[in-house]
């Protein structure tokens, strides 16, 4: 027997749908997202599951690395792709998880790049820079408008992340505005102490790397670009031609 599995992910449960060439329904039930729980159902008809398909949801990690650890082909669905079938997708988590089945039965599934394990935390943490560096700019912009709203003075964003706690007393006399400004300032420093963590903790795991020093030494590919780069794209392998490449793996 030739089966195919779907799995519709959620934040605590699973809805696993196992179906045959004939789209006939062979097991299904919804789990609880525990690991054992998924590879027991499963067990009894792992040698005929042509593959297993799980969403590229923002929980995916656990089930996709214990699946492949266990020998199972697993497939990443690409959910934005499936917009396309929009129309003949139904809506509850039974139907939703046998179409993922379908569709990988009918060799038209859209998939997500599954990014190596060994890599992909080094990954997500430079990804996590990024967020940090948002709300470090956010506190910058906070006060720079607060010094003009009090002062009227314009100061550069080089200025504010130069000013030190001290200094803060010279733009604001009431006490309120200045413990605003005192806590802006704080949020900032704290930020900076975090981002370089994060930097020296990802190029304590890539600066040794060929594929960094090949990249950093490209006029206007500094450390932070040429890290970017190189975590987001992984193995260059994967884009079969050039013109792939800015179809980005999840």
């Amino acid at each position: 027997m030739t089966l195919y599995c779907g799995i519709d992910l959620h934040s605590n449960n699973s809805l696993v749908s196992l179906i045959d060439n004939d789209d006939r329904v062979i097991r299904e039930q919804r789990l609880p997202n525990e690991l054992d729980t998924v590879v027991d159902l499963l067990g009894p008809y792992q040698s005929d599951i042509q593959g297993v398909v799980v969403e590229s949801t923002y929980n995916w990690y656990w089930l996709v690395d214990g699946l492949m650890e266990q020998g199972y082909p697993v497939h990443l669905a690409n959910t934005l792709a499936i917009q396309q079938y929009n129309g003949i997708k139904y809506t509850n988590d039974a139907t939703d998880a046998r179409y993922l089945a379908q569709l990988l039965r009918l060799g038209i599934l859209p998939t997500g790049y599954i990014y190596p394990k060994a890599m992909r935390a080094i990954r997500d943490l430079l990804r996590r820079r990024l967020l940090m560096v948002k709300q470090r700019t956010a506190q910058i912009l906070s006060l720079q408008s607060q010094i003009g709203r009090h002062t009227g003075q314009r100061l550069s964003a080089l200025r504010i992340k130069q000013l030190q706690r001290a200094d803060l007393a010279g733009y604001f006399t009431e006490p309120a505005a200045l413990l605003a400004a005192q806590q802006a300032l704080q949020l900032k420093q704290q930020l900076d102490s975090q981002i370089d963590a994060i930097e020296t903790q990802v190029l304590a795991d890539c600066a040794h790397q060929a594929d960094y020093a090949r990249l950093t030494s490209a006029p206007g590919i500094g450390k932070i670009l040429g890290l970017t780069i190189l975590l987001e794209t992984g193995p260059i392998e994967r884009f079969a031609q050039v013109g792939h490449y800015n179809k980005r793996g999840r």
